[in-house]
């Protein structure tokens, strides 16, 4: 998120790469059968679950809009506490392009977002900017059928350059990692390499855009409004 998305982003790359480390060696994992519930279909209708998070990142979205499209820089900072849950049949379908199965339930992230609204108006409206985030960390929990929940965390710091209002490459520069021994040791090795040749942060760019424009434009009343 360097908005929203930049965080999300980043945070699917992670769920990735931990899946990626920890699946077990069986075959992929099959969607469940059509039971007239959204359970087997990663693109269904939202649950209650879903629909109440999207209803509380709402007012942090419109924000982010509108110091996005505002160009206006003056008023407070943005702050938000953002909360995202996926599906296990999202993550399925997420991992599939790894090669590897998703032995385990859903995934939930959290994160208290903070962004300088200086900084998002600046990188819209230059010929040339970088925006760079504080250091965030991203608290997660992903169940486990046989082992319970498993929880972790990881800090990261995204940077995206912008160019003519359209982020242009997006770094997520990965922290620490929080995580029992296993986990924390394939992640760590991910993430490192990803700081040197930005593996996993190469859709940050792509997601920013699409939050800036496609997004942006499902709010557009909400924003436009207060300017």
């Amino acid at each position: 998120m360097k908005p929203v998305a930049v965080i999300v982003a980043s945070t699917f790359a992670m769920l990735s790469v931990f899946a990626a480390h920890t699946a077990v060696a069986e075959e992929p994992a099959k969607p469940a059968a059509d039971s007239g519930t959204v359970l087997g279909d990663p693109d269904g209708p939202m649950t209650p679950e879903e629909k109440a998070e999207k209803e509380a990142r709402q007012a942090c979205k419109v924000d982010i809009c509108r110091a996005f499209h505002s160009k206006d820089a003056t008023g407070s900072d943005i702050a938000c506490h953002v909360i995202k849950s996926w599906r296990k049949e999202q993550l399925v379908k997420l991992v599939a392009k790894l090669k590897v199965s998703w032995p385990y339930d859903g995934a939930h992230c959290s994160i208290d977002l903070n962004i300088k609204r200086a900084d998002l108006a600046k990188a819209i409206s230059q010929p040339k900017a970088e925006l760079q985030l504080a250091k965030h960390t991203v608290t997660c929990s992903i169940a486990s059928d046989k082992s319970g929940a498993t929880n972790f965390s990881f800090e990261l710091a995204p940077k995206i350059i912008f160019e003519n209002g359209k982020a242009v490459k997006g770094e997520a520069d990965w922290g620490k990692i929080e995580a029992p021994t296993l986990i924390k040791s394939a992640l760590w090795t991910a993430t490192a390499a990803d700081n040197t040749v930005n593996i996993l942060s190469g859709t940050i760019a792509d997601e920013v855009n699409t939050f800036i424009t496609k997004r942006c434009d499902e709010v557009k009343d909400q924003w436009a409004a207060k300017q």
